[in-house]
């Protein structure tokens, strides 16, 4: 099983992102509504989420194989210590830093006007702060352990990450829904 995903990988790394998003972080998102007590959307809307989340991931895939590049460009040129290029963990977090800080606010704005878009909503774009944070407090540490695995792991574990963020965001959003 574990060597027909990575040959899928290997062999179709847009498209195996593509799919493994479009599951994955769509179910992320009614993980987080299910736990906030919220409605969980219907067909049609699961559709318009998977497909945003597959635009996502493309993004994210070009933006994975782009830092890691950019992170080896630094060492190549003494910007960053000779470590972040040969210490796996130690190249994973400037990766991951790296990417969350300068790729992420685009990811999450974008997925914002995708959302908006396709779900009719304007220009609904409350919340964005609390968004942007977990760039910092989940994005940056869980990169970082994805960064560390071998390539072929790494969108799919990307894509793991949405449902647990999604579980955390839900159980923080019920604790407000609860307190009102």
């Amino acid at each position: 099983m574990l060597r027909w995903y990575v040959q899928f990988v290997e062999n179709y790394p847009l498209f195996s992102a593509v799919i493994q998003f479009a599951i994955l972080g769509t179910l992320g998102e009614a993980l987080s509504r299910k736990i906030s007590h919220q409605k969980i959307f219907n067909f049609f809307v699961g559709l318009k989420k998977a497909i945003v989340w597959s635009i996502l991931a493309l993004m994210i895939k070009y933006a994975f194989v782009g830092f890691f590049g950019f992170t080896h460009a630094l060492v190549s040129a003494n910007l960053l210590p000779q470590s972040a290029g040969s210490v796996v963990v130690v190249k994973a977090f400037f990766t991951s830093t790296f990417m969350n800080l300068l790729f992420g606010p685009i990811m999450i704005y974008s997925q914002r006007f995708l959302d908006n878009f396709f779900m009719r909503r304007g220009n609904d774009y409350s919340n964005i702060k609390g968004a942007l944070w977990t760039l910092v407090w989940f994005w940056i540490p869980a990169q970082t352990l994805t960064f560390s695995l071998p390539v072929n792991y790494q969108i799919g574990l990307a894509a793991l990450w949405s449902i647990v963020l999604g579980g955390i965001l839900g159980y923080f959003e019920s604790k407000k829904v609860l307190k009102s």
